[in-house]
C-alpha cells in the first residue's frame, strides 16, 4: 500500500507492516493525493508546487510534470477509463498521459468552482464534485464535454465531499452538512438522498467494501457508517478512542 506524506512517498508492506519512504527532490514539496496508474507506476499530486508526479514501485525513481495552468490548484487524482490519469484543479479537470506526460486541461464553467474528488464511473466517464459541493459533474474523456447535476436540498456549502463508484453501478457520495449519503444514476442523472440516523454526523469519505456495501466516515460523530446499496439502510458503528 502506498501513501503520501508532506514531502515523501511511503509504502507499507501488507504482510509485515514494514514501511519504506522515498524523498521527493525538494524538501519544500507538499504531496496530497496518490493513485495507481495503468502503467504500473504510482501517480501523485503536489498542489503547492503545481506538479504531477510519478514514482516507480520497483526502484523509487520519481518523475515530475509541470501543469501548464499556473496556480492550477491541483487536488485529487485517479486512473481514467481511457488509460490516462485525471486530476482536479480549482476551476477545471486535467488529464496526463502516462506514456508521454502530455497534459490537457478542461475548464469547468461553474462559478466559484471548488472542485473536489474525482473518480472513474461505470459509464466510461469521469465523475467529480464541483460548485463547492453543490454539483456533481460528469466529463466525457473522448469529447471533453462536461455535464452538471445540481444536488437537491443543499443548505450549506461546501457540502458534498467524496464520490465513488458503487457495486450497484451508481455513483455514491457524502453530504457533510446535509448529513446524508447520496447516489446518482450515471444513466439518468437522478439523485437519491438517504438520511443518516445520527444528527450532525458529518459524513466525509466513502468507499466500497468487500461485503457489497458502501462504507463512510462520520467525522463529527466518531463513527463509521455503512449503507446498503439495495435498501439504503444505514448502520453505524462507534469508533473506540
Amino acid at each position: 500500500m502506498w501513501f503520501t506524506e508532506a514531502n515523501k512517498i511511503g509504502k507499507i508492506s501488507t504482510t509485515n507492516g514494514e514501511i519504506i519512504e522515498y524523498s521527493v527532490p525538494d524538501a519544500n514539496y507538499h504531496l496530497f493525493d496518490i493513485t495507481t496508474g495503468p502503467d504500473g507506476n504510482l501517480w501523485f499530486t503536489l498542489p503547492q508546487n503545481n506538479l504531477i508526479g510519478k514514482i516507480s514501485p520497483t526502484d523509487g525513481k520519481i518523475t515530475e510534470y509541470n501543469v501548464p495552468n499556473a496556480n492550477a490548484g491541483i487536488g485529487f487524482i485517479t486512473a481514467g477509463p481511457d488509460g490516462n490519469l485525471w486530476f482536479t484543479e480549482s476551476s477545471g479537470i486535467g488529464k496526463i498521459s502516462p506514456t508521454t506526460g502530455d497534459i490537457t486541461e478542461y475548464p469547468v464553467s461553474t462559478a466559484n468552482n471548488g472542485i473536489n474528488t474525482i473518480t472513474a464511473g461505470p459509464d466510461g466517464n469521469l465523475w467529480f464534485i464541483t460548485g463547492w459541493g453543490t454539483i456533481i459533474g460528469k466529463l466525457s474523456p473522448e469529447a471533453g464535454a462536461i455535464t452538471e447535476y445540481h444536488v437537491p436540498d443543499i443548505t450549506l456549502a461546501p457540502n458534498t465531499n467524496s464520490i465513488i463508484t458503487g457495486p450497484d453501478g451508481n455513483l455514491w457520495f457524502t453530504e457533510f452538512y446535509n448529513n446524508k449519503i447520496g447516489k446518482i444514476s450515471p444513466l439518468t442523472g437522478k439523485i437519491t438522498l438517504y438520511n443518516i440516523p445520527t444528527a450532525i454526523a458529518g459524513p466525509y469519505d466513502i468507499t466500497t467494501g468487500p461485503d457489497g456495501n458502501l462504507w463512510f466516515t462520520e467525522n463529527e460523530a466518531d463513527q463509521i457508517g455503512k449503507i446498503s446499496p439495495s435498501t439504503g439502510i444505514v448502520t453505524e458503528y462507534p469508533v473506540n478512542n
